[in-house]
């Protein structure tokens, strides 16, 4: 073990990812001190490899042992580096608990992230996925992301205008091989502004016995409630955490689809036959995962509102939507799997 880091050779990796799917990579590095990552992209493994940066293996799932080496970063240090009484800015580490961050939030009477309860990960993926929950999206609270740009061999800090954030989507997605996410900094209110209007939230507050105003702890508690009877804990059963859809829990769908058509290539790949993972895996999974998007992308544009708020609806095609909703979003003889325009014109007609 170096001063920053640590180097473990063939490391098992089953722990690492929320499925538990029992995988190893040639070599795991982890590492304490982000500013030691120019001195480890200076060797061959990381520099000329594939590298995958490791966060809390909730939106991963393993075909088999990682082709290179694994990099996860572990620094935990959470601090306020400014405070004007009204607001704070808070620098994390990407290796802090995403959960664990929320809840240090709250305990130090900051608010903005208790919709965002829960959500496994770390902070160094928040930014990346641009994570959201029960109307919130992590860029609302991002002021910076601090990142090594393999690139150009340098740290940076890109500030939230420039991360080209959209819905689940980010600079460092569409980029993944140039920036390694080492910090956040967010900008976080002491006074809460508290949103209560998605599905569940208020009811859920309510059979907590809480009336009027509630906290932004007693909001957290909340969405903590609803999510655990939603998902299994990932330590006693291995899953994704929702991580895709917030509108409509897509995420355990596509969850579930995911982890069947790989059990089907595996076994295929056990039993000796050839597995082409992008046309019987990536390709088939990608069109529900596109089925679901459309309809989140719709709610979020506000069409979709317009669509099943609308006082005159027919019946069979309410129950069309319906299905996609319910995780039937792989199903080609619904139209609007199979025909993705007809969502967009039934938002015209609706008015949308």
């Amino acid at each position: 073990m170096s001063a920053g880091y640590r180097l473990s050779e063939n490391a098992r990796l089953d722990a690492r990812n929320t499925f538990g799917i029992a995988a190893r990579a040639p070599m795991l590095v982890e590492v304490s001190d982000a500013d030691t990552l120019p001195e480890l992209f200076g060797y061959a493994m990381l520099r000329d490899g594939p590298v995958l940066v490791l966060g809390g293996g909730s939106n991963l799932l393993f075909a088999g042992d990682a082709p290179g080496a694994v990099l996860a970063l572990t620094a935990q240090r959470i601090e306020i580096i400014s405070d004007d009484g009204d607001a704070a800015i808070v620098r994390a580490d990407a290796g802090v608990s995403w959960h664990d961050f929320v809840l240090w939030t709250l305990g130090h009477g900051l608010c903005g992230l208790e919709n965002l309860a829960l959500i496994p990960g770390t902070v160094g993926a928040a930014p990346i996925q641009n994570i959201g929950a029960y109307g919130v999206e992590v860029r609302d609270r991002i002021r910076a992301v601090h990142a090594f740009d393999r690139r150009d061999g340098a740290f940076v800090r890109i500030g939230a205008e420039d991360c080209a954030f959209a819905y689940r989507d980010s600079l460092f997605k569409h980029d993944p091989d140039r920036y390694i996410v080492t910090a956040v900094e967010f900008a976080l209110p002491r006074v809460p502004e508290l949103r209560l209007d998605y599905a569940g939230i208020r009811e859920e507050l309510a059979a907590m016995g809480i009336d009027g105003m509630p906290r932004a702890s007693q909001v957290a508690e909340a969405v903590i409630r609803i999510r655990q009877r939603k998902l299994p804990d990932p330590a006693l059963l291995g899953n994704a955490g929702e991580f895709l859809d917030p509108v409509f829990s897509s995420g355990v769908t596509i969850a579930f689809t995911s982890a069947d058509l790989a059990a089907k290539c595996l076994a295929k790949q056990a039993a000796g036959e050839s597995v082409d993972w992008q046309a019987e895996y990536a390709d088939p999974l990608k069109r529900g995962v596109d089925a679901f998007r459309r309809f989140v992308d719709s709610w979020y544009a506000g069409g979709f509102q317009k669509i099943i708020f609308h006082p005159d609806q027919n019946p069979g095609i309410r129950r069309m939507i319906c299905a996609i909703l319910a995780g039937y979003a792989w199903d080609q003889d619904n139209p609007y799997v199979a025909e993705p325009r007809r969502l967009k014109t039934l938002e015209a007609l609706c008015g949308g």
